[in-house]
């Protein structure tokens, strides 16, 4: 992810840090942020596309193929966060979907999650549906900052 910039996210998804989410430091695990990473990617598809079930009712799932986080600044317990998400670079089976953890308006980490749709019985890759590329693009479209 080259820039962040708060208005080109599609979805902003808030998440308030668990006591249980913190290490012996009293920071949060940097594994957590994998999982708001899903938090968010569950609530953009809720949001704009009727929802994960909606795919996994097609025959189809979503897999992540990689996934990299870059922490800023350390969250700690009762801390109230954003995680904005955006969906990008739709190529056949393939999409990418990109984050930003806020706290009070500021990124204290950013990253992306790599997917790829597959036939939920062979798991051979599959084509993202059309009604979720159109639904993606719908979101993004929205979210894009105004042309100068």
């Amino acid at each position: 992810m080259s820039s962040y910039s708060a208005g080109s996210f599609a979805a902003a998804t808030p998440v308030r840090v668990r006591f249980a989410e913190t290490d012996a430091q009293g920071i949060v695990h940097n594994s957590q942020y994998l999982v708001w990473f899903e938090v968010a990617r569950v609530d953009y598809l809720e949001q704009f596309a009727g929802g994960y079930p909606r795919l996994r009712g097609q025959g189809v799932e979503a897999l992540v193929l990689e996934s990299h986080v870059r922490y800023l600044q350390p969250a700690r317990f009762d801390d109230r966060l954003v995680v904005r998400s955006r969906c990008v670079d739709l190529r056949g089976a393939r999409f990418r979907y990109e984050y930003a953890v806020e706290r009070d308006g500021d990124a204290i980490a950013d990253g992306w999650t790599a997917h790829a749709c597959v036939d939920a019985t062979t798991f051979r890759p599959t084509r993202v549906p059309s009604w979720l590329v159109a639904a993606i693009a719908a979101a993004e479209s929205s979210s894009s900052p105004p042309s100068s």
